[in-house]
């Protein structure tokens, strides 16, 4: 019996060491209105990629990781499909999972993985064959005449069953094959959600669901645009809105329970991604012109409430004017909603907006269609499929890249500063802690514009919009600014407001895998006498200012 006791122990002690060994979860952390993902117990900024939706293959992943080390990304989008790992029912084969796991930790890339199952841009076409042509089992939304509609119902309740048993499946697996490494940080549950053309499911369960009160907690967070019932059924409560929130309410109660079932077996935060809206088109009750039922901006407190399990709704922007774009990112940035753009098109106008989204703090920013499939999504994206598509990103995170760690950590501090060039070419101002920094566009290096105004052309790579800047303020008086293809003027404000300022040193560098800022040379003279004029090519530099 002592022998057995001992080598009950060792066991024991064995295990625990293990699981002493294994780097901390992956989570959302929240702080002064302010979010990190922690990764390996740090705060972590995804340089992401997102692949073609059907390059989910083990050969076809060849294709992807070329792409991803010309992008110098840190982390690799790319779903999983619940056709793929549950052809037949109740059998799963989770070889593609196992060879994308290994793949990403020979790349040293991290993974978010896609959960394309119920719905994959509001359509089942990610669904097993046995699920997607069943519809007495798993059920369709139905319109107001009892026409079948190509969407299935957030109130098939075998269709959450079995999408809830995969991917319960997905993430007990995931956990036995990555626990002790953390490749995967991040789980994305269904894909821009909702029904186009349809406003809601008009299916028997639906129609005596939408006849009840609204829930409580409902009515708490999801303020009604125009002032009715303060309680009742939903058309009570919100008049011409109620149909789209009550789809919503149902989609979302049912992405929440997948999430809860899945994070039980292994706690991975999760996000939702949405198919926008117009953000700067006047609150209206739907009209056709988006996905009902999906986590648009007007809609993110439906989706607290009934989905908890979810760490944030996240937009998938494929609007390339600026306005849209930064009207996007204030919809969507809440001090309950953590900043993450998990796709956007792969088309060189939008690289510019990679400084403005980590500037702004987000946990990650991550071009759609990134990896060498002769596939162009023209037009939204780029027409490009080979190096040339993925370079405008690339040389940005390139940059990025070594100093990825310190700018999660300034981000989380509320450091962290950034703008894009908008379609307008207008200087921007950005308030800093007793600074403000001017950001102009179009510059010649050398003087100002109006000293020759016989002078018509424009500085080389200037033709569209492409200039951008971050900036993290790592003390009272020093700034690691990344940039290109703008003008830069640094001045007083709050207590060094009306004080003259002077430049006290401008170095180009860059940082080491460890974090030790290089230097490579000191601007000064010509380079700093008309502002700091970042080039075509992107630039580090650490900054120093100060008053006299």
């Amino acid at each position: 019996m002592a022998r057995r006791a001992i080598a009950m122990l060792a066991v024991a002690v064995a295990a625990a060491g293990a699981t002493a060994a294994a780097p901390p979860l992956p989570q959302l952390v929240h702080k002064d209105g302010r979010h990190a993902l922690m990764v390996d117990g740090a705060p972590f900024v995804m340089l992401g990629a997102q692949a073609h939706n059907s390059s989910n293959y083990p050969a076809a992943l060849k294709k992807v990781w070329p792409a991803i080390r010309d992008m110098h990304a840190n982390t690799l989008e790319i779903p999983v499909a619940w056709e793929q790992i549950e052809p037949v029912e109740g059998k799963f084969d989770f070889s593609y999972v196992d060879t994308l796991v290994a793949e990403a930790r020979k790349n040293k890339v991290r993974l978010v993985l896609l959960w394309f199952a119920t719905w994959k841009n509001t359509n089942p076409q990610y669904s097993p064959e046995w699920v997607k042509f069943d519809n007495q089992r798993f059920p369709r939304m139905l319109d107001k005449d009892g026409k079948v509609n190509y969407c299935m119902s957030p109130f098939g309740e075998e269709t959450l069953k079995a999408d809830k048993k995969a991917f319960v499946a997905l993430m007990t697996h995931i956990k036995k094959i990555d626990e002790a490494h953390r490749t995967v940080i991040m789980m994305q549950v269904q894909n821009e959600v909702g029904t186009y053309g349809l406003v809601r499911d008009y299916g028997p369960k639906a129609q005596a669901a939408f006849a009840q009160e609204v829930p409580q907690a409902v009515l708490e967070r999801q303020k009604a645009p125009v002032k009715l019932a303060a309680k009742g059924s939903w058309s009570e409560v919100y008049g011409d809105y109620a149909e789209q929130y009550f789809h919503t309410y149902a989609i979302a109660s049912y992405i929440g329970e997948i999430a809860k079932a899945g994070r039980a077996v292994y706690n991975l935060p999760m996000y939702v991604n949405n198919a926008l809206r117009d953000p700067l088109e006047p609150m209206a009750p739907w009209k056709g012109n988006f996905a009902s039922g999906g986590p648009t901006w007007d809609v993110i407190d439906i989706y607290k409430v009934a989905a908890p399990a979810i760490d944030l709704a996240a937009p998938d922007i494929y609007m390339p004017q600026s306005a849209k774009f930064t009207g996007t990112l204030d919809r969507f940035q809440r001090p309950d909603n953590a900043l993450m753009v998990p796709e956007l098109g792969n088309a060189a106008t939008y690289a510019r907006y990679t400084y403005q989204v980590l500037g702004r703090g987000a946990l990650g920013f991550a071009p759609f269609g990134i990896d060498y499939a002769d596939y162009s999504n023209f037009p939204l994206g780029s027409k490009l499929t080979d190096k040339a598509m993925v370079e405008p990103f690339g040389s940005i995170f390139a940059v990025f890249r070594p100093m990825e760690r310190q700018w999660a950590k300034w981000a989380f501090e509320g450091r962290t500063y950034g703008v894009a060039e908008s379609d307008e070419r207008t200087e921007q101002t950005i308030a800093m802690k007793n600074w403000t920094a001017t950001v102009s566009f179009r510059q010649w290096r050398f003087g100002e514009k109006e000293w020759n105004p016989e002078i018509k052309d424009e500085p080389a790579n200037t033709e569209k919009p492409s200039g951008g800047v971050a900036i993290a303020q790592i003390g009272d008086n020093e700034f690691i600014v990344v940039g290109q293809q703008v003008r830069l003027r640094l001045g007083g404000a709050g207590s060094n407001d009306g004080k003259p300022t002077m430049l006290a040193r401008v170095e180009e560098g860059s940082f080491d895998p460890s974090g030790k800022w290089i230097m490579e040379r000191n601007w000064n003279g010509d380079q700093v006498d008309y502002g700091i004029n970042l080039p075509a090519k992107p630039v580090v530099l650490k900054i120093r200012i100060g008053t006299y």
